[in-house]
């Protein structure tokens, strides 16, 4: 298949990060898998650069319809199939216009081709103006019962990320609100790890073994939240938002992908953080 520009953009975003965060090295080797021949040293681009190289390369060739398997196989997201299937999704929605899509049948990922562009009638503006109009009255640090060490410390991160919004320092926002919202989820893992290691959700080990808790990823952190039903729908969503947005601490993250903060994104970031203590609070005596 040829897929335009903008479709290899946001494959692009989904091989690097999206699907899992791929380094230098974990590049090189998925696309080696594809044929090519590369290594990992010193004067290897930019993850950005070289992903959309290589997807550059194979497009509109057998290779580019096996490398979006790879991407999307199901093998990749063992306990979480639900997110899978949400990427799926999103990726659909730009496939479209190539008059492509993808469908999962259990662990098989197909293609079909399309007669016509179909257009998601789904508004994501509408959700994401819904979550914003939230308000949230009782945001309380102590209804999580974490630690008092980490209580104080993210009380304070949490003043600054306000005065950061409120000073228009949107970059700060975001990068303190992932931090925060990060210190948040492992903090109550620690206080309840039997219900956080007993998930599907949680990492395993090459032996499918339960990480320590020191090695959860932020993303994982965000997906056994929403298992055990402590955080919503649209909190899950826009927590892996806010995830995305963090890795942009690498100055050469944010050159590569060109990401410029705004108001309206750290609104979002603020607002996850706000939501997600909250429904942390609420939710926490049901696990």
């Amino acid at each position: 298949m040829i897929l335009s520009k903008k479709t290899l953009e946001f494959l692009r975003e989904i091989i690097n990060e999206k699907s899992e965060y791929r380094s230098g090295t974990k590049l090189v080797k998925f696309f080696n898998d594809l044929g090519f021949n590369d290594t990992y040293g010193q004067g290897f681009p930019s993850r950005w650069i070289f992903t959309e190289d290589r997807l550059t390369k194979i497009n509109g060739t057998p290779t580019l319809d096996q490398c979006i398997k790879n991407t999307f196989a199901p093998v990749n997201f063992v306990d979480r199939i639900h997110a899978l299937d949400l990427l799926i999704n999103e990726f659909n929605q730009y496939l479209a216009f190539d008059k492509w899509k993808i469908i999962r049948r259990e662990a098989d990922i197909t293609f079909q081709r399309l007669e016509k562009i179909e257009v998601n009638n789904n508004k994501p503006k509408d959700l994401e103006n819904e979550f914003l109009s939230r308000e949230f009255t009782d945001i309380e640090l102590t209804a999580l019962h974490l630690e008092n060490a980490i209580t104080n410390v993210l009380q304070h991160r949490i003043k600054e990320i306000e005065k950061c919004f409120n000073s228009g320092s949107p970059l700060a926002v975001i990068l303190l609100a992932g931090s925060a919202l990060e210190g948040i989820l492992l903090g109550v893992a620690i206080q309840h790890p039997r219900q956080f290691n007993s998930t599907k959700s949680s990492p395993k080990d090459s032996h499918s073994k339960v990480k320590p808790f020191y090695e959860w990823s932020l993303s994982s952190l965000i997906d056994v939240a929403k298992e055990l039903n402590l955080i919503q729908h649209d909190t899950h969503k826009f927590s892996h938002s806010l995830r995305d947005f963090r890795n942009y601490i690498h100055p050469f993250e944010q050159l590569s992908s060109g990401f410029s903060p705004r108001e309206h994104t750290a609104k979002i970031c603020l607002q996850v953080l706000r939501a997600a203590i909250h429904e942390i609070g609420e939710n926490l005596s049901n696990i």
